[in-house]
């Protein structure tokens, strides 16, 4: 006997929740594996970027998490031009240290450091999860300092400025903020040794990682929460609440956090009004141009102009006043 329809409807929808990150993650990797073993790795891992962002978009129509943040905010043109900023320099750079001569330079250097402290000798896959661990200190490092240091968090207040979490906020960085980013999580591997591989898997690893952690899907992902970066522990982190955004730093894994005290997860379920309390430009031009001035600055930490007797309005920062979201 069959049964009903409508009942293999339910069951089927209270079984995807715990599928879907799994079968998107293991997806992407699995379309980056094929596109690392091609004879154009950069284009085919682009399309497999892409086809995967797609995905992702159609599933977080289907059956979203949170139903308002399907709502226009009116930012995807500025989200779609910081991705291609930030995304595009990064595979301009993969491009440069893919090329013949920096490839044959890359080769020359391993061989130089064959004895050095990298375990060239491990298979691939154990070295690249060697990489994730000592990236994802320097990462961690720079995505907890950015939220402290008012410095750094002038320019990764960018991201935190959305009013709603999917699929497009993912490359919604200043590219100061990226950069900075990139600089601490792989340098450590370059002094180490690592080869070109490690670097890009550990690159395949962050993307799809980061285009699952904004997504508006509804996921249950349980003991993933204690291993990996998650859509349920990034939401958190997108709480305007300064206890409950300033945890769940990890870009991949949530190794540090949780021997750093930072891992958040309480049973309930994270907020859906999410952003900052300062002010971030509409524009894009103007989002670049923005933590570079004392005005600029203030709308974004959510200070008050300063105002001088008999002259115009100062916007100089003033030492020892908050900052982050609250």
């Amino acid at each position: 006997m069959t049964r009903p329809p409508r009942e293999a409807r339910s069951r089927l929808r209270a079984v995807l929740p715990w599928l879907m990150w799994p079968a998107l993650y293991g997806a992407g990797l699995l379309g980056a594996g094929a596109a690392f073993a091609s004879d154009a790795p950069l284009p085919w891992f682009n399309t497999v970027y892409l086809s995967l962002a797609l995905a992702i978009a159609a599933c977080e129509r289907w059956m979203p998490h949170e139903p308002r943040w399907l709502a226009n905010d009116g930012e995807t043109p500025c989200n779609l031009a910081h991705t291609l900023l930030t995304k595009g320099f990064a595979q301009v750079v993969a491009a440069l240290v893919a090329s013949a001569p920096l490839a044959a330079a890359t080769a020359v250097a391993a061989a130089r450091n064959a004895g050095g402290p990298w375990p060239s000798h491990w298979p691939l896959p154990a070295q690249v999860v060697l990489a994730l661990l000592v990236a994802e200190l320097g990462l961690y490092i720079a995505h907890r300092s950015a939220h402290h240091l008012p410095l750094l968090w002038r320019f990764h207040a960018l991201h935190h400025s959305v009013r709603r979490l999917w699929v497009l906020n993912t490359g919604r960085f200043h590219f100061i903020d990226s950069a900075f980013k990139a600089l601490l999580g792989q340098l450590p591997l370059y002094l180490l040794g690592a080869p070109l591989a490690v670097f890009m898997w550990v690159g395949a690893v962050t993307a799809v990682t980061g285009l699952l952690t904004h997504c508006n899907i509804e996921m249950r992902t349980g003991w993933l929460d204690r291993v990996f970066s998650t859509p349920a522990l990034h939401r958190w982190h997108h709480s305007k609440l300064l206890a409950e955004g300033n945890r769940n730093y990890g870009e991949n894994l949530v190794l540090w956090d949780q021997l750093f005290g930072t891992w958040f997860n309480p049973p309930r379920r994270p907020p859906a009004d999410i952003g900052i309390h300062g002010q971030v430009a509409p524009r894009f031009l103007a989002q670049l141009a923005q933590p570079f001035t004392a005005s600029g600055v203030r709308q974004i930490m959510g200070m008050p102009p300063v105002r001088r007797h008999n002259g115009p309005t100062s916007s100089a920062p003033e030492a020892g006043e908050p900052i982050r979201k609250t």
